[in-house]
């Protein structure tokens, strides 16, 4: 591409907005506003939109229905007869490849259909109700958790629209198959008054949930998807909506425990957060009981009591365990690292001893590639930066924990 063309190129995420829009006066307020923290899935890896100049892609949601309004603007587009044959990127038709059928790219259908949010209720049945302050000390809002299904009526439409945000703010994400019925979602609304007075409904986040079968007549739900909307992150509302998964399953006898698909950092920050506060009340995670190392009473009565499984049971024991361990106490201190270190290790360990068997077959300089590839001779630093890691991650679920904050 010549310099002159250059101009031509822009970030797809600079260029994209988004909007959540209550009532007509929102559209105009740029406060209401958020973008993407990706755009590669729709616009590929280098996420650079070609062709076009003052490019500005709009797309509005109504707040409680996700009714899309797809809006493109730009001042100039690059013409192929007047470019030695370069056509400017479709951004309609990557866009449209992605929406749910039914957006609309008419401006004045938009707004009629956010008259039709007045009367949007929630899909589902509600089973968890919170209330969240902002950090900034504004006022209280309120939020409702609706649990739905496949058969729900009307639900998978609004599904459409709503997983469309994947894309943006969930890297590799893609789109479940809801025609297994096994799927199960939660969906999280705030519930909030119109300026004429009356009860309305919007969009904050929601989750996923797979219902894996577990011999012999059991389930091991696992948690797929989880999101929460930009406009109401720092609000606590991923640790209610876990918290409401959990309450779901476990009261349901055939439920033998609950595991997460490939959690992000972020969102293993808030399980751990729920999980260490429901487990240190349990017995078994006394502080006299953590001391002695991680036990099967613990894994048992994580189980028994909130459907943890024995790895997440395990990690919540030595975020306890850290929590009561009076760092000032050297020994203390160095008990505890050592403990987990050797779990950490346990994984290279078994290396070393598969290594052992091949040293017997290999020639030396086989032997010694093997060695460099596979990092054994790094396993000493790398098992300190592993831990260092995740001592600081701990140490931000516990900080959570003191602060006593949702």
């Amino acid at each position: 591409m010549t310099d002159a063309l250059c101009h031509l190129v822009v970030d797809g995420n600079e260029v994209l907005e988004f909007k959540l829009v209550r009532d007509v006066d929102e559209i105009e307020n740029d406060e209401t506003s958020f973008g993407p923290e990706m755009c590669h899935q729709v616009f590929g890896e280098n996420e650079n939109i070609f062709g076009y100049t003052d490019l500005h892609i709009k797309l509005f949601y109504s707040a409680g229905s996700l009714q899309t309004y797809l809006g493109i603007e730009y001042t100039e587009k690059i013409e192929p007869n007047k470019s030695e044959g370069m056509k400017a990127d479709d951004v309609e038709g990557a866009l449209t490849k992605v929406l749910a059928p039914g957006f609309t790219t008419n401006f004045d259908q938009f707004v009629n259909r956010l008259k039709k949010d007045e009367t949007f209720v929630p899909f589902g049945k509600q089973i968890h109700a919170f209330q969240a302050t902002p950090a900034d000390g504004g006022e209280k809002r309120f939020f409702e958790v609706y649990y739905t299904e496949t058969s729900t009526s009307g639900f998978l439409a609004y599904h459409q629209r709503l997983q469309t945000f994947l894309l943006w703010y969930v890297d590799a994400a893609s789109f479940i198959d809801v025609d297994d019925d096994q799927w199960t979602f939660f969906t999280v609304y705030e519930k909030f008054q119109s300026s004429e007075g009356g009860t309305r409904y919007a969009t904050a986040a929601y989750a996923t949930v797979y219902r894996y079968y577990a011999y012999p007549r059991h389930s091991r739900p696992r948690i797929s998807q989880v999101l929460t909307l930009p406009p109401f992150r720092k609000l606590g509302i991923c640790a209610n909506l876990l918290e409401a998964i959990y309450a779901n399953f476990m009261i349901q006898p055939d439920v033998v425990d609950i595991t997460v698909e490939d959690p992000s950092q972020d969102f293993q920050r808030i399980r751990d957060y729920v999980d260490a506060a429901s487990c240190e009340n349990l017995p078994a995670f006394h502080p006299s009981k953590l001391v002695q190392g991680f036990s099967q009473d613990m894994a048992i009565q994580a189980c028994n009591k909130y459907k943890i499984n024995k790895k997440q049971a395990r990690r919540i024991y030595e975020i306890l365990r850290l929590k009561n361990t009076n760092t000032s106490d050297k020994t203390a201190y160095l008990n505890y690292r050592l403990e987990v270190k050797n779990r950490l290790n346990a994984p290279f360990q078994k290396k070393k001893l598969e290594m052992k068997k091949l040293q017997k077959v290999l020639k030396p300089e086989e032997y010694a590639a093997t060695i460099s590839a596979t990092g054994l001779s790094e396993t000493h630093s790398r098992l300190t930066n592993q831990y260092l890691t995740l001592e600081q991650e701990y140490r931000r679920v516990i900080n959570r924990m003191e602060r006593n904050y949702l």
